[in-house]
């Protein structure tokens, strides 16, 4: 049987931590009462142990007088009372518990339920809080679904006037799932009057009177072209947030558009905003439900808290306290209140009817996503990849020697066109490496990713599908290697063998954006997007996984690199202009390597502005100025690579100096939270998730180092092609390594700042504003 403190700790939300009932600290006050309970040995004399054994029958016979006149039920209520109080200021109700008999351990006793009527006092405030925010939430979205059924309702009652033989058996909206039941079942009536049409005229304008007073404008321009009757156009405008480029553009167009477009049909219909409204809505009701849900099991496991604590505590005063506190308890309003469910009941009917075309099964499939559960066949998988790339590694290895690959004459030919390629993919599967050990420890200390990073639980990616992916990943490269080596031992020649490796690319390219749903296909699809995110930086709105991924492809501009080589290669024997020398010291080459060494910082100092541009917050231009120095840092040491010189040399010391001590400063102090001067953990914060402070401090110096590999790129070794490379590879990982270091330190930040702030559920954007917010 599984311990309760267990049970909670496995179920309690980790963002709400704080504010559930401290089990822990209520169960060390109970054992300080047991132990003060424990009879001492006496040390003298008989006389006290006569005296004692006669207030013991004393006490035990005025115990049984008083349990025979009040009976044994009432016994309870003489032993403590609580009451509810209210506090004149703020009107908030407080509980406060008085001992009504004298306990042998009075001052133990009466600590431990005043840190039970603390506990109870801050469950019920935080829950009164939660509902009541919720509860708001809850009117403000029926109020927007109300304008969205509204709008619908007015563009098919202009349909039907335009065109009243076809408007009933045309379809408003495709592509939205949604569908106003009650309202579909009049659409299905296709013979319905002129007469009906318009006396739903009158009920139109009054919709639109009242939509106006919401925020919705409605444009009746006399410089429009006027339709047939000789009547205005009429145009809806809906505040969408402007979070992606078509947004954005049509922000800035879409008065112009309105205004010198026209509509043949005599109507101006923005259906995709509506569709747009409608999805923003959707998902806003998913959000409602599943906080209502986490309030619902905050309520339900604080109940079995303090009813197991009162148990304990029963069983070891030998008294029977717990019958009136507890009673108080469910009395109290975070077991008491109904509204929650209420209000649960209430969206699911409403996302049913709206949202499901009333299928229920279909509804609960959004409001309550399945979570797929941790498959054994994964980890079977996982460890015979990793097996395989062991023994073929081990066999790429024998063969490698025996064929000479690394002896001068064929070191520089392989190493130019074979090894880019591979390095690619060995990079590429280490920081998936690095990546499943960032989710294995998130998901042990309780850091909750999937909310910060918004990934979808059902589909999001665990910690043994990563190391799959990785070990499958490197199984086929280095299969792909034997497999060239023995082609290579067998006569074929280099030009026919070495396109191996740019064919095993470009699989891998076509498996990513691969349709059909197979190998991981929402993960797959997530990370185009959210590149596709990175590379449109100023025109999308910049979501955590979006500047968290940009952050990884900084630490990848060798890999970046690689690909600019390996797509060289690729295209010039295509076009059959291959010259080796071209891929690697060319003009050409020599530009895309500085755009390449550039195009991560860039993308990232871009999400900078836009962050600074949609908060307003100077720090996200503080921090796009790091990355302006680490791109000019970048840059010098491209130069001197090509210009080896004291100038440069000098200009490369300062700019990666000065780079990285930007780096570091933000690192341990913004990322991190570190060196905060006024905590009780010296020189870290004051919350910590791991328990040993001594791995924060060795983090701090293992960043550090890692930061200056640079200096191995001033430091010309004199070693040949292939230790060169090697040399480059090995820094080139360190680098990957210290970006999965530094990933858990900095989500371990973020969690707890959701933590400070109570943050369990996003709040999704609303499309229809109030009059007053302008």
């Amino acid at each position: 049987m599984v311990k309760f403190s267990k049970e909670l700790e496995a179920q309690l939300i980790p963002e709400w931590r704080e504010a559930f009932v401290n089990y822990w600290q209520l169960k060390k006050q109970i054992k300080r009462i047991k132990l003060s309970r424990v009879p001492k040995q006496p040390h003298h004399a008989s006389g006290d142990l006569i005296g004692r054994s006669i207030f013991d029958s004393l006490h035990y016979l005025v115990k049984n007088i008083t349990r025979n006149l009040l009976g044994s039920e009432d016994d309870s209520l003489n032993i403590i009372q609580v009451r509810k109080k209210t506090i004149k200021d703020s009107g908030e109700e407080i509980y406060e518990t008085e001992l009504a008999q004298l306990f042998s351990e009075e001052d133990e006793v009466r600590e431990f339920f005043g840190k039970l009527d603390e506990e109870l006092n801050k469950v019920n405030q935080f829950f009164k809080t939660q509902e009541s925010e919720f509860l708001e939430r809850g009117e403000t979205l029926n109020k927007q679904l109300q304008i969205l059924l509204d709008l619908k309702r007015i563009i098919s009652d202009r349909r039907r006037k335009n065109s009243p033989s076809k408007a009933y058996n045309t379809e408003i909206f495709p592509r939205s799932p949604a569908r106003d039941s009650d309202y579909s079942e009049n659409l299905g009536d296709s013979d319905e009057t002129n007469s009906e049409i318009s006396q739903s005229t009158e009920s139109t304008e009054e919709i639109i009177t009242t939509l106006e007073k919401n925020g919705i404008s409605f444009v009746n321009s006399a410089t429009r072209t006027k339709t047939k009757k000789g009547k205005p156009k009429m145009a809806m405008r809906i505040d969408v947030p402007a979070t992606n480029p078509t947004r954005a553009i049509k922000a800035i167009t879409s008065m112009l558009w309105e205004d010198l477009v026209n509509n043949p049909t005599g109507d101006f219909i923005p259906k995709r905003k509506i569709q747009c409204a409608e999805k923003m809505i959707r998902s806003a009701f998913v959000e409602l439900y599943k906080g209502l849900d986490l309030l619902k099991t905050y309520s339900s496991l604080n109940m079995v808290a303090f009813s197991k604590i009162l148990k304990k505590f029963d069983k070891v005063s030998c008294q029977k306290a717990s019958a009136n506190y507890l009673k108080e308890v469910k009395k109290s309003h975070f077991v008491s209140s109904d509204k929650v469910v209420r209000l649960m009941d209430e969206v699911e009917s409403i996302f049913t009817k709206h949202f499901a075309n009333n299928d229920r099964k279909k509804a609960m499939k959004f409001l309550r996503p399945k979570q797929h559960k941790d498959s054994h066949m994964v980890t079977f998988l996982a460890g015979l990849s990793t097996g395989c790339f062991v023994s073929l590694f081990c066999v790429y290895a024998i063969l490698a020697h025996l064929c000479g690959i690394f002896s001068p004459s064929n070191e520089q030919a392989y190493m130019r066109t074979v090894y880019p390629v591979f390095s690619v993919f060995a990079l590429l599967s280490l920081h998936l490496l690095m990546y499943g050990c960032n989710l294995f420890m998130w998901k042990n200390t309780r850091i909750n990713y999937n909310f910060i990073f918004e990934f979808s639980p059902s589909t999001a990616l665990k910690h043994r599908d990563a190391f799959l992916i990785c070990t499958t990943l490197m199984t086929s490269v280095v299969g792909a290697m034997v497999v060239h080596l023995l082609l290579r031992a067998a006569g074929f020649s280099p030009g026919q063998i070495d396109a191996i490796p740019g064919l095993l690319l470009l699989f891998f390219i076509a498996l990513l954006i691969c349709p059909f749903d197979i190998f991981y296909r929402p993960t797959r699809y997530c990370f185009i997007r959210v590149l596709r995110n990175i590379v449109c930086s100023p025109f999308y709105k910049v979501l955590l996984v979006d500047f968290f991924m940009a952050d990884q492809l900084t630490s990848q501009i060798p890999l970046l690199r690689h690909l600019e080589t390996t797509g060289c290669h690729i295209f010039a024997r295509v076009f059959k202009t291959h010259h080796p020398e071209t891929c690697h010291s060319g003009r050409l080459y020599m530009e895309i390597t500085y755009i390449i060494s550039f195009l991560p910082y860039f993308w990232r100092a871009l999400q900078c502005a836009r962050r600074w541009f949609d908060d307003g917050d100077v720090n996200h231009l503080t921090n796009m100025g790091k990355y302006v120095s680490a791109m000019v840092a970048a840059g010098a040491r491209v130069t001197y690579h090509r210009q080896s010189n004291h100038l440069w040399l000098a200009i490369v010391l300062i700019t990666s100096v000065m780079a990285t001590s930007y780096q570091l400063y933000w690192d341990f102090i913004k990322d991190w939270g570190f060196f905060n001067p006024n905590s009780r953990n010296p020189w870290l914060r004051d919350d910590l998730i791991l328990r040993n402070k001594s791995i924060y401090y060795m983090s701090i110096a293992l960043n550090t180092v890692l930061r200056v590999t640079w200096v191995q790129a001033v430091m010309h070794f004199k070693v040949g092609d292939a230790q060169s490379r090697l040399l480059e590879f090995f820094v080139a990982a360190l680098e990957v390594i210290r970006r999965g270091h530094w990933n858990f330190y900095r989500l371990e930040n973020e969690h707890l700042n959701n933590v400070g702030h109570y943050r369990a559920v996003k709040t999704v954007p609303l499309p229809f504003r109030e009059t007053d917010s302008d």
